[in-house]
């Protein structure tokens, strides 16, 4: 299993929506850069992604499942662009970018370092902190 991050603007779809499209779950796409898209494609069936609230509030706050593997974004008829389908596993207590920035084990992660990147990588180690962090053990 990998993990993943996956960046949303909570006022455009937040993670109340994503609990609210239950069991099912919901695309996730209108992505429009290479780098995500690529991350996107190398997603499997079972990976496992925080749910992470861009603008005012930024921080994670949720934990979400790969349901399907990437295929055409249904938002566009361009072939260039691909979305995959995510269902929410659980809460976490919000974790801050700026309570990110504290932890010296989390220098190196894309977060902090590619702050633009939509959908991006997230180590092992770097998930395990995360979820202690959000009160998950």
């Amino acid at each position: 299993m990998r993990f993943w991050l996956l960046k949303t603007e909570a006022e455009e779809f937040g993670w109340h929506d994503q609990i609210a499209a239950g069991e099912a779950g919901a695309e996730w796409h209108g992505i429009r850069n290479y780098q995500a898209r690529n991350n996107l494609r190398a997603m499997a069936l079972g990976d496992r992604a925080f749910f992470y609230h861009t603008g005012r509030e930024r921080a994670v706050v949720g934990i979400v499942e790969i349901t399907r593997l990437a295929a055409p974004d249904s938002t566009t008829d361009d072939p260039r662009w691909d979305s995959v389908w995510v269902r929410a596993i659980a809460p976490v207590t919000p974790v801050t970018l700026e309570r990110c920035r504290t932890e010296p084990a989390l220098q190196n992660m894309v977060l902090l370092n590619n702050s633009r990147l939509s959908v991006q990588p997230v180590t092992a180690d770097e998930w395990a902190l995360i979820c202690r962090l959000g009160g998950l053990h």
